[in-house]
């Protein structure tokens, strides 16, 4: 049960929605194209479970990666103001940490052979990368968090591949589909870039330490000040280019759900300008995450 326990907090449930939100939105660009236009198909509920746990089982995996390869560089210290990692605090061992991450990299790959089958080797070809960059994030001869490169990863992989990833799964590629990989594509930057919003407040958050470990994240590069207004650049462009969006995407408009995700975003954007790089950033995660679904759910609702 204690290795369970720990398992779970190492695989950091708040940041888990940002995999599992990017799949919904993926959805909702396929829902509302086949509403407005003859797509001939409609969201496979099937299919998009799948994707959604493979997406998972890939972030988790990360995050174990994460926790037991920042011990073995020690880039976890006792300074740290984060939540608790399992590896350096002493709960389980770092070799014990990456088997279970190895474990959920196998799950995810068993939960993509339905997308295998649906949609052939295109989702082998996106789906390998993901594998290796789960391990690359931390791990090998070039990680990716310690170059200042994570906020791109993000972008990348819990925004554009995570959206464009579950159209192609859902719909295939046609050349009529182009306006419908379009959409995805400008849903998956914004997916990405409200994700990059929860990378950007951790790393805010362990600056002091990670400068001082050899992690040179890319707030340790700009420093705090620029680093907070790089996460609320992150923030406010989602809303800067919705009316562009609207353009491409059928169905976007106005309900209550905006006011929320609105109200979220405001409360996020003053505390990222006004909270001390501290433990006290950590309530930042949950909110980021809170923020995201809210936004994807005014999506959805249209």
């Amino acid at each position: 049960m204690k290795t369970l326990q720990s398992i779970f907090l190492a695989a950091r449930p708040k940041t888990l929605p940002a995999g599992l939100v990017a799949v919904w939105a993926g959805c909702v660009v396929v829902h509302k194209f086949a509403l407005a236009c003859p797509l001939h198909t409609s969201v496979n509920y099937y299919l998009a479970m799948f994707t959604a746990l493979s997406c998972m089982c890939i972030q988790i995996a990360c995050n174990l990666f994460n926790d037991a390869l920042d011990a073995s560089r020690h880039a976890d210290t006792e300074r740290r103001q984060g939540p608790l990692r399992i590896t350096a605090g002493g709960r389980m061992s770092a070799h014990s940490v990456k088997l279970w991450g190895v474990a959920f990299l196998l799950l995810a790959c068993v939960a993509a052979i339905p997308l295998i089958q649906a949609q052939g080797f295109g989702v082998i070809l996106i789906g390998i990368p993901c594998l290796i960059c789960a391990y690359a994030y931390t791990g090998g001869p070039f990680p990716i968090a310690y170059h200042g490169l994570g906020e791109l990863f993000v972008l990348l992989f819990f925004g554009l591949v995570a959206v464009v990833g579950t159209v192609f799964v859902q719909i295939g590629w046609q050349s009529s589909y182009e306006t419908v990989y379009i959409a995805a594509i400008m849903v998956g930057v914004i997916c990405g870039l409200l994700s990059c919003v929860l990378i950007e407040v951790n790393n805010i958050r362990d600056r002091a330490e990670d400068a001082t470990t050899g992690k040179r994240t890319l707030a340790v590069r700009l420093g705090d000040s620029r680093a907070r207004g790089l996460a609320i650049a992150f923030l406010v462009a989602p809303y800067a280019v919705l009316h562009q969006l609207a353009r491409v995407l059928p169905g976007v408009g106005w309900n209550w759900c905006w006011l929320l995700a609105l109200l979220v975003g405001g409360v996020i954007l003053h505390r990222i300008t006004h909270t001390p790089a501290d433990k006290r950033m950590n309530v930042l995660l949950g909110l980021a995450s809170l923020h995201l679904i809210l936004y994807v759910t005014a999506l959805t609702l249209g």
